[in-house]
């Protein structure tokens, strides 16, 4: 067994962790469940806060920066990302020693 990290991007609504999620990716280092686009319509956790509860911990969070003038209103991307992490114990190395062989 030994540590793997799985990551946890999610987009909220606002600055604020405790507002909704609207978009959500999952990255799990241990290769369990590998996600997929689309595989799921309900988000992961309510807000960010509740990744929180869940252990999961906050590593990264967007700079709030004031929009351009004239792009007030632009959608072309999500602007409150906040990338959590975890640290699950895994069996994986086995295999990834077994594949280099």
């Amino acid at each position: 067994m030994s540590p793997r990290q799985n990551i946890l991007v999610l987009y909220l609504s606002t600055s604020a962790l405790d507002t909704p999620v609207i978009g959500w990716s999952r990255y799990n280092g241990a290769g369990e469940d590998p996600p997929m686009a689309g595989d799921g319509n309900q988000p992961p956790y309510r807000t960010g806060v509740d990744a929180l509860r869940d252990g999961w911990r906050l590593i990264q969070a967007s700079p709030l920066m004031a929009p351009a003038p004239g792009a007030e209103f632009r959608t072309d991307y999500l602007k409150y990302e906040f990338l959590f992490e975890k640290w699950v114990e895994s069996d994986a190395v086995a295999a990834d020693s077994e594949q280099l062989s």
